[in-house]
């Protein structure tokens, strides 16, 4: 990935260059956030090759958006549960993930993948729901394992489990997008 300073519209905000063309040729008529640049710019992320493919960027940040609206559900279930209703941290994740995931699946079709739409939802919702049962198991182990670690080493608070939770969600994120683009939307392009 290149950075060049001489065709921004801002002075202080280098352009990120695909295939030779600035991000602003990519998404025209749109100030580049100073924070979309930075995510540009770390390795990781030029690794996933999504700097190279704009479209695919573009995806990848509407699936995280939807993400973020997934999570706001997740974090609301499960905060309910535990705190009002007395579940267990365990089956009030599970549930809280599975209603995240059917929200999830209908914006994602919807809005980041609308050319999924002429697909069957039983086999499309079935490789979603199958990917994001692997996503569940990642989700789980990391939000339980989190948690302990949390609670009986850093700082005993009850409500350590929202960040063990975000941290889970957040190692999830690349995991349900790589997948579901790999078998759930394969050949959409």
């Amino acid at each position: 990935m290149k950075i060049s300073a001489a065709s921004t519209p801002s002075p202080f905000v280098p352009s990120v260059l695909f295939a030779g063309r600035t991000l602003e040729r990519v998404i025209p008529n749109k100030k580049v956030p100073a924070w979309l640049l930075w995510l540009l710019k770390l390795p990781g992320v030029n690794r996933l090759g999504l700097a190279e493919r704009p479209r695919e960027l573009v995806r990848f940040f509407k699936f995280a958006t939807v993400g973020t609206i997934g999570a706001s559900v997740d974090f609301t279930v499960l905060n309910v549960l535990v705190l009002v209703a007395g579940w267990t941290k365990f089956w009030a994740n599970i549930v809280s993930v599975t209603c995240a995931i059917s929200s999830n699946f209908t914006w994602n079709r919807l809005w980041t993948f609308p050319e999924s739409t002429e697909r069957p939802i039983p086999t499309q919702f079935g490789k979603f729901a199958m990917i994001n049962v692997v996503g569940l198991a990642i989700n789980q182990i990391v939000f339980l394992s989190a948690d302990a670690l949390l609670y009986s080493k850093i700082a005993p608070h009850p409500l350590n489990y929202n960040l063990a939770k975000a941290t889970a969600i957040a190692l999830v994120l690349f995991w349900n997008y790589f997948a579901n683009r790999a078998w759930t939307y394969r050949g959409i392009r």
